[in-house]
């Protein structure tokens, strides 16, 4: 019964997810709040791989086991945290197909055509030992995760700088995987703050509408469906060479900052190589309305305000044509 959980836990459906295919996926809390997110694979009938987002992964866990335990008892359904048995390296850039020809088995196609956006399954490797290989972005470039039993992790490294010092390869860590998922406009802990719905963050259309989960029905109350939320949106300096802050405050232009006209704040910002300003994600009232609109920004801490752009959240390769070719 491990599809029908996933689907009473999560807002979309993965019970009807093809085995060798992932699934982005979004749960609530009782009361209708997004709790976290993160991608799931379909190993086999009966076998799915869940990934959640670092800071969550313990207390999902135990939300996972109470939803077993305590909701859903009458589901066959086993649950097993493998954190510790695998060592799992994104490889991203255009070049990431080259450099996996050289780890994996040639037999193995990862061509578009073999090995499609988010594509997910068990591969050989040329050093004679399985690995999974899911193809998911965060990075919104082409990427590939490949997954090796944790004992081979540091061989495995060391392999991936080896065979990819030819393509360029290079390490990357969190705060440039934080300037991207930006450019991208990929929500992160900052924009699921514990006040977000699914809709805020633009993700409503993913919320089934022919099946019962967690949260669905608080997640239509009143409040939380109201025209005037505050949801996730683009901004950036209308000066190209000004500094974006986290935390300023959202002010109408003209006007005296205030609780009274407060509409919001700014969650993420980093300084964009590819557009080569300062960018941010925010929280603004009723923000997908207002593209293009020339708002304030309010910084008290810093004493800074400044005039900013509200604009569409994905900066960079919005029709995703990157990550997909």
């Amino acid at each position: 019964d491990a599809g029908a959980f996933l689907d009473r836990v999560y807002i979309n459906t993965f019970s009807n997810l093809a085995v060798g295919k992932a699934r982005y996926g979004l749960m609530l809390r009782e009361d209708g709040i997004v709790y976290d997110d993160g991608t799931t694979s379909r190993l086999a009938e009966d076998h799915y791989f869940l990934t959640t987002t670092t800071a969550k992964a313990g207390l999902v866990m135990q939300h996972l086991e109470f939803c077993r335990q305590v909701l859903f008892p009458e589901l066959d359904v086993q649950l097993t945290s493998v954190s510790d048995q695998w060592a799992q390296f994104s490889i991203a850039g255009p070049k990431t197909r080259d450099l996996l020809k050289e780890i994996v088995d040639p037999a193995e196609d990862l061509s578009n055509e073999g090995f499609p956006f988010m594509g997910a399954r068990e591969v050989a490797l040329r050093a004679g030992i399985k690995a999974r290989l899911f193809r998911i972005s965060f990075s919104g470039e082409m990427a590939f995760e490949i997954s090796v039993p944790a004992r081979y992790g540091e061989a495995m490294a060391r392999n991936l700088m080896i065979a990819g010092k030819p393509f360029g390869v290079t390490p990357y860590g969190t705060e440039a995987l934080g300037v991207m998922r930006v450019e991208k406009g990929h929500v992160a802990g900052p924009e699921l703050s514990g006040t977000t719905t699914a809709a805020d963050l633009g993700l409503g259309k993913m919320m089934s509408t022919k099946k019962d989960f967690i949260g669905r029905v608080m997640a239509g109350r009143e409040a939380l469906v109201a025209p005037n939320r505050q949801v996730v949106v683009g901004i950036k300096p209308v000066d190209k060479a000004r500094r974006l802050r986290s935390g300023a405050h959202i002010i109408p232009k003209g006007e005296t900052p205030g609780p009274g006209n407060d509409q919001g704040y700014v969650t993420s910002v980093c300084f964009s190589p590819t557009l080569d300003q300062w960018i941010g994600l925010g929280l603004v009232e009723r923000g997908r309305e207002r593209i293009g609109e020339i708002v304030h920004a309010h910084d008290p801490l810093r004493g800074e305000d400044y005039d900013v752009e509200l604009c569409n959240p994905v900066f960079y390769d919005p029709d995703g044509g990157r990550q997909r070719g």
